[in-house]
């Protein structure tokens, strides 16, 4: 069992079954569990307890989701052309390895050529051309292994906050609108734009009525807006 608690609010409750969260037939189920983990994941500040003693089977056929696999393809979906050349410059010059301990097992033929050449520390520039991978693929996967802490980096990383600087005034008003501080990064904008679009989409909330839907609508169509103009 996974117990995950956002500050100050209940805890949500995961049933496991090797790596894998269990839920019960059907995709709107499915689907459910996705947007849940997806609402936690963008939450700063999760708590998470998990317990292996205890003996959990939820009612109806089962069907796994694996944890592993959904926290890649959550993490890689993040990375724009904006962010890959972020990191580019925050890792220019360091040396990357793999944390032997939490090395991903290899979906294809290109993971295996990057976990390869990482097993021992190289920079980017050392790395793409010995893993003989497009660019943005292997950016995609470090992405992902930075993601979930499965980098050794050896070297000073540059400094990931964005310089101070004078926004204009519509910018300030859209940063203001998704939650963010004036002075937020781009990627901490679009973890709002995200947050906020899942929890008021109007198909993420089928039990809304039609007065209701239209104002999700209009809703939506106004933080979309704030976002396009925060950026």
């Amino acid at each position: 069992m996974l117990s995950l608690t956002p500050r100050g609010a209940r805890a949500e409750l995961f049933v496991l079954r090797r790596g894998s969260v269990v839920v019960t037939e059907g995709e709107l189920a499915r689907r459910t569990l996705v947007a849940r983990l997806a609402r936690l994941a963008a939450i700063e500040e999760v708590h998470a307890v998990f317990d292996g003693g205890v003996g959990v089977y939820p009612p109806g056929a089962q069907h796994l989701v694996g944890l592993a696999a959904w926290a890649r393809q959550h993490l890689e979906q993040q990375l724009d052309g904006s962010l890959a050349e972020r990191m580019i410059r925050e890792l220019a010059g360091i040396r990357l390895a793999l944390r032997g301990e939490l090395a991903p097992e290899a979906v294809d033929e290109a993971d295996r050529r990057i976990i390869a050449v990482m097993a021992q520390p190289r920079r980017l520039d050392q790395i793409w051309p010995l893993a003989r991978t497009p660019r943005f693929r292997m950016l995609a996967f470090l992405y992902f292994l930075r993601g979930v802490d499965a980098l050794e980096l050896e070297g000073i990383v540059a400094e990931r906050s964005a310089p101070t600087r004078t926004l204009d005034p519509r910018r300030s008003a859209a940063r203001k609108t998704l939650g963010v501080a004036e002075t937020a990064d781009l990627e901490t904008i679009k973890r709002a734009y995200r947050r906020l679009a899942r929890s008021i989409h109007p198909d993420l909330q089928p039990t809304a009525n039609l007065e209701q839907r239209r104002g999700l609508e209009r809703r939506f169509a106004e933080i979309t807006a704030a976002y396009q103009a925060a950026i």
